[in-house]
């Protein structure tokens, strides 16, 4: 027996056995996949759910260095929708049976923006007769507007730590009080003593990253005990600081390989959570989404987002799908998501089990 297979047979991890996960090759690493697999299958099922992906604006008072619509980045064609545009956008998702939507944006900590979401939270629930779950997506805020948003209907969200390592983290932020660590996890905290199903999530392969971060990373998820993981290979774009740093990183392959590799062990030490296929590991392997729904997640999010406007919310360079309708999307997805051996589960919310478990405690 490998030490990756003793590994795989214990009921708890400490970070050096995680860091044995992460850098695990070949048969080992097979062998974690199927576990992996294995355990989302007792644990969760085979059901996929959707999260329709409403990407309603670029527009974003951060200037974090990895991210394509930074502040900064001046080449970038900003754009916000109306609230009709993301209301039909809501109302597709409806019709086909999506379960529950995602409303993301650039970081916008005005008044005005805070009411505009209560507002549409509020519509997108009458006009689905309360059908849709809401999942938002839109930053740190402060916690009497992110309580105005939970009582108006949102009962998700997802803020990504995107490293738990502080040195790491100021080093892919500007050091000043918009990017600053210890508000990104009181806003965690504040979002979990509401009441939402909370989400966080890393970004994987980062330039000065090691593999004991990732495991760090982690039991971060674990020890706070996150509901709900969104983490993807980290992909550069040209208009960003770190772009000087490509030539540092893993190799796009062993990114990837790496990505699948969080997923399997993250599944692995949370059994119950929802964890989500990111749309980056499309960018990298035409079958990326659905690799990752074999190897432990759960969770896909087709982008809804009107075509128009896709193009200009980059994050990354090379993502794909850009050039869909949402339509053409939903198609696709149906026959990729049997390929990965899952069952959708339309006009379901698809709660996370954890959470569900820690609130009925």
């Amino acid at each position: 027996m490998s030490n990756i297979s003793e590994i795989l047979n214990q009921s708890s991890f400490s970070r050096s056995d995680l860091g044995q996960l992460l850098r695990c090759e070949g048969e080992d690493m097979l062998c974690l996949f199927e576990q992996g697999r294995r355990i989302k299958e007792i644990y969760t099922g085979n059901k996929v759910y959707f999260r329709g992906l409403i990407e309603f604006s670029n527009i974003c008072v951060k200037d974090c260095f990895y991210c394509g619509i930074r502040r900064s980045n001046r080449s970038v064609q900003r754009y916000n929708l109306t609230d009709h545009e993301i209301l039909e956008a809501a109302r597709f998702a409806d019709e086909c049976k999506f379960g529950s939507i995602v409303l993301q944006s650039g970081e916008n900590n005005s008044v005005a923006f805070a009411d505009r979401i209560t507002s549409l939270i509020r519509q997108i629930k009458e006009q689905s007769n309360g059908r849709l779950g809401i999942t938002l997506s839109v930053g740190e805020q402060s916690e009497p507007v992110y309580r105005q948003w939970f009582e108006a209907g949102a009962h998700r969200y997802l803020l990504r730590i995107e490293t738990t390592n502080q040195t790491l983290f100021h080093k892919i932020h500007p050091q000043n009080q918009l990017h600053d660590f210890n508000r990104r996890l009181d806003c965690l905290h504040a979002l979990r003593a509401i009441g939402y199903q909370t989400g966080t999530g890393v970004m994987i392969g980062l330039p000065f990253q090691t593999m004991d971060d990732l495991a760090q990373d982690l039991l971060f998820f674990e020890q706070f005990g996150i509901d709900m993981v969104g983490m993807g290979p980290y992909l550069e774009h040209s208009k960003t600081p770190l772009y000087k740093f490509r030539n540092e990183l893993l190799p796009i392959q062993k990114r990837f390989e790496l990505a699948l590799k969080m997923i399997a062990t993250l599944r692995i030490l949370m059994k119950d959570i929802n964890i989500a296929a990111a749309t980056a590991l499309q960018a990298i392997d035409p079958m990326g989404r659905e690799k990752g729904i074999k190897v432990g997640a759960n969770i896909i999010m087709p982008n809804i987002t009107p075509g128009l406007y896709r193009n200009d919310y980059l994050l990354y360079e090379n993502k794909p799908c850009v050039d869909e309708e949402p339509a053409q999307c939903k198609g696709c997805l149906d026959a990729r998501i049997a390929m990965a051996d899952g069952e959708i589960g339309y006009g379901e919310w698809g709660d996370s089990l954890h959470f569900k478990a820690r609130t009925t405690k």
